[in-house]
Order: structure tokens, then C-alpha cells, then sequence
């Protein structure tokens, strides 16, 4: 009995884990509904924020910046960190960067703390960055890649 609890315990847990992380997926709001409005606004806002950590990450790789347009952002998930009506979350987001005509460079993960209240402003911190994927660049845009990376 007990080594069979033993086998079992890990499997249960990993279930519930991943239960638990496909309950937090945002999904994406119906077109042109208040939600995609909120999260468009909410996204335009993060821009700046976002736009730094993958600058800095593929400036090392490329010789021009990458863009991140705001319908390639995807809230993987989004969460208040206290009960009740809190104003510190937890968001986490995948993004695709993309040079010249729409073209992905990568895929990457993002979660920032955002937090706001007296005495602390509202502030925005990014906490972990994840590059997920690289994509290989067409022959006609490997004169961007860094000599380092050829």
C-alpha cells in the first residue's frame, strides 16, 4: 500500500499542477467585445515594458530592434497576488518579436509584478524572462544576424 502511494503521490500532483495552469489561461475576448478593448488597452499600456527586455535580449543576436506588436501578445496568465481587491498581480505573457515584414524571430515568456498604491506610485517590474524559441531568419534577412551568431 505504501509504495503504491509513493508511485501515485507525484502523478497527482503533477495532474493538479497542470489543472491548475490550464485554469489561469486567459482566453482571448470575443472581437470587438469590451474584454478585447480592456485587454487591447492593457497590452498598449505593457508596451514599453515589454519592448525593453526583448530589445536587450536580441540586440545580441541581431543587428536591428525587433517589434512586438500588441496582437502578438498572448496573456498566458494573469492573477492578483492577495484576496479581495487587490492591486498587486502577477502577468505573465508570450510574445512573438518580428523584424521587417512580419517576420518571427522568436517566441518568448514575460511575467511582471505590477503593483500600485499609496506611497508606491504604480510600478512595473519585469521578473522573469524566458526565451522560448528561436526562429531561423529567410536567406534574404541573415545579414541582420550578428557575426557571432553566423
Amino acid at each position: 500500500m505504501r509504495r503504491i502511494l509513493i508511485l501515485f503521490l507525484p502523478l497527482s500532483i503533477a495532474i493538479n499542477i497542470n489543472m491548475y495552469t490550464l485554469a489561469e489561461a486567459v482566453p482571448k475576448p470575443p472581437e470587438g467585445s469590451r474584454e478585447e478593448l480592456y485587454q487591447d488597452l492593457f497590452i498598449t499600456l505593457l508596451s514599453p515594458y515589454i519592448d525593453q527586455p526583448i530589445n536587450k535580449y536580441y540586440s545580441k543576436i541581431i543587428n536591428i530592434t525587433p517589434m512586438v506588436y500588441p496582437y502578438d501578445v498572448d496573456i498566458i496568465s494573469a492573477k492578483r497576488m492577495f484576496e479581495g481587491r487587490s492591486f498587486l498581480f502577477l502577468v505573465t505573457l508570450e510574445v512573438t518579436p518580428v523584424v521587417g515584414p512580419h517576420i518571427s524571430v522568436g517566441k518568448d515568456r514575460l511575467t511582471f509584478k505590477i503593483v500600485s498604491g499609496e506611497g508606491v506610485g504604480q510600478q512595473t517590474k519585469l521578473i522573469q524572462f524566458n526565451h522560448l524559441e528561436t526562429y531561423e531568419l529567410p536567406p534574404n534577412w541573415k545579414h541582420i544576424l550578428r557575426k557571432s551568431n553566423i
